[in-house]
């Protein structure tokens, strides 16, 4: 991860004064350790008219899994061993956030005593970041900095694959930043808006990080226009801990005046449930409609593919009736996260008996799958390449064959809904396809004529007359018997009946990339 911050100066005034500013003296090459590995300070330009700092964070994933990540229990996979063969490259996120506030507290909190006049003094700034994540696009970058007094703002896309054009971009953009700031103010701006594009926290969010954005937010985020999706997105949208900031803020006040609601697209949040009357979120809607279909299909032992970080599972131990739950993910960080939230470390032997993570891609048979009384797919389907989505019913409904199996899709059509989404967005930047009611109902019952099964649908959400409910959930029921002739020989993916899949190149899935 890389960033430059680049001033430029007079004989008066010379650009210099930014190593007093940071701390850091522009003749050394400085290395800082960091939670997350080496942290690096040099000047690849240090005159009086013009100098650059730069920050390199060399990120060691070995001392990430160490501090404690990788531990787990109950089938939970060892990922501190996948880290030693790591080679994944990494791009500006929180963990370069941490990175400026440890390294620049001083400079963060505009404190320079050698010359205590400095801070003070607005300054030209060039700030640099090669490739940043942006969940939101150029569009959401210029929105979130531009209030902030920057002149200029450049977001450019950063492509898929420089090799393959028709491709076309990817969710990374290089960053450029120019304007005359104090250089607190734009580490400020840093500090707090670059989690928020990455939308991810690498580090548990705890009550501390109300603190934290307040203090890096004062003087600007209050009457910052996007103040809901910065406050949510930097608290990882844990409610509880969004109310009491934008309270402490005064927001909340602010954002019932103009209509501004915080919604959450995805599942992929912790939501904690506050006793305020609050809309529940579709989320949790959509787990307390799995888990009413699974008791009325008198399920006890249940797969949930495609689990992330184990939301679902969570909910289903709750249940004494789930005699037997099974977690599967491509993921090994999402299974990692999965552990540390199911807390299988510290769990007792008799819970823990009931509960199993293990890796898989669910596009590949699995023999440890078949026998289980029902199968969840919540919101998976979309975020597979349709060609490969043959393999993966197979892989459920031809090879595992569970009595029951739910999915769960979002619906396209209810996408108007969302003020917050801009039209012809995908709910989740890495849905390959969002389908309409009809598109979805077409593929389910297609699938069951296949396999032998039976299928009804239920509205999750709030079913609106016109669009219909956010997210579809299809119930399939096996009919046929177990060696229906459309499945073929259960076995290896290859076997007779199989849709051809390839060994060596297992599906992509979001989860995937990010542990990519």
């Amino acid at each position: 991860m890389f960033l430059t911050i680049t001033t430029t100066g007079t004989h008066d005034r010379p650009a210099t004064d930014l190593g007093f500013l940071l701390h850091k003296h522009p003749d050394k090459a400085q290395v800082f350790r960091t939670a997350q590995g080496n942290a690096h300070v040099f000047y690849p330009e240090a005159g009086t008219e013009r100098c650059t700092a730069a920050l390199l964070l060399d990120v060691d994933p070995v001392a990430l899994v160490r501090r404690g990540r990788g531990k787990g229990r109950g089938g939970a996979p060892d990922a501190a061993l996948a880290q030693y063969v790591n080679d994944r490259p990494y791009a500006a996120s929180s963990l370069l956030a941490v990175a400026l506030g440890g390294v620049f507290s001083s400079a963060l909190k505009g404190r320079c005593p050698a010359r205590p006049e400095l801070p003070e003094q607005p300054r030209e700034l060039r700030v640099e970041i090669p490739v940043l994540p942006a969940r939101g696009g150029a569009a959401l970058v210029h929105r979130l900095f531009a209030p902030l007094g920057w002149r200029t703002v450049v977001a450019e896309p950063v492509a898929l694959d420089a090799a393959f054009p028709e491709w076309g971009d990817s969710r990374y953009v290089r960053l450029v930043l120019e304007g005359e700031l104090r250089l607190a103010d734009a580490l400020n701006h840093l500090y707090v808006l670059l989690p928020v594009l990455d939308d991810a926290k690498h580090y548990w969010v705890a009550p501390d990080e109300v603190d934290k954005l307040l203090r890096a937010g004062d003087g600007w985020l209050a009457d910052h226009p996007e103040h809901p999706l910065i406050t949510a997105r930097f608290l990882s949208r844990r409610w509880g801990l969004t109310r009491q900031a934008m309270e402490r803020l005064e927001l909340v006040r602010l954002a019932e005046a103009d209509g501004t609601v915080v919604e959450e697209l995805d599942n992929a949040v912790d939501e904690t449930h506050d006793t305020e009357d609050r809309p529940v979120p579709l989320a949790a809607q959509r787990r307390t409609a799995l888990l009413a279909a699974l008791r009325a299909a008198g399920a006890q032992r249940v797969l949930d593919l495609g689990c992330g970080q184990g939301q679902l599972v969570q909910e289903l131990l709750k249940d004494p009736a789930f005699t037997e739950i099974v977690g599967v993910d491509v993921s090994v960080r999402a299974l990692t996260a999965a552990a540390r939230r199911l807390r299988l470390d510290r769990m007792g032997e008799r819970q823990s008996s009931r509960v199993t993570l293990r890796q898989g891609s669910l596009t590949y048979t699995d023999k440890g799958l078949t026998g289980y009384d029902a199968a969840v797919l919540s919101e998976v389907i979309e975020h597979l390449d349709l060609p490969r989505l043959p393999a993966l019913e197979y892989a459920v409904f031809g090879a595992a064959r569970p009595r029951t199996v739910l999915v769960t899709t979002p619906n396209v059509e209810y996408n108007v809904r969302w003020e917050s989404l801009p039209a012809g967005h995908a709910r989740h930047g890495d849905h390959r396809f969002e389908w309409t009611r009809e598109e979805f109902r077409s593929w389910a019952r297609s699938v069951a004529e296949r396999y032998g099964y039976g299928v009804a649908f239920e509205a999750v959400g709030t079913d609106d007359p016109e669009v219909g409910p956010p997210t579809q959930m299809a119930v399939f029921s096996l009919t046929a018997p177990t060696d229906h002739p459309a499945t073929g020989t259960t076995g290896t993916t290859g076997t007779p009946g199989a849709p051809e899949t390839t060994a060596n190149t297992p599906a992509t899935t979001p989860k995937e990339e990010r542990a990519v």
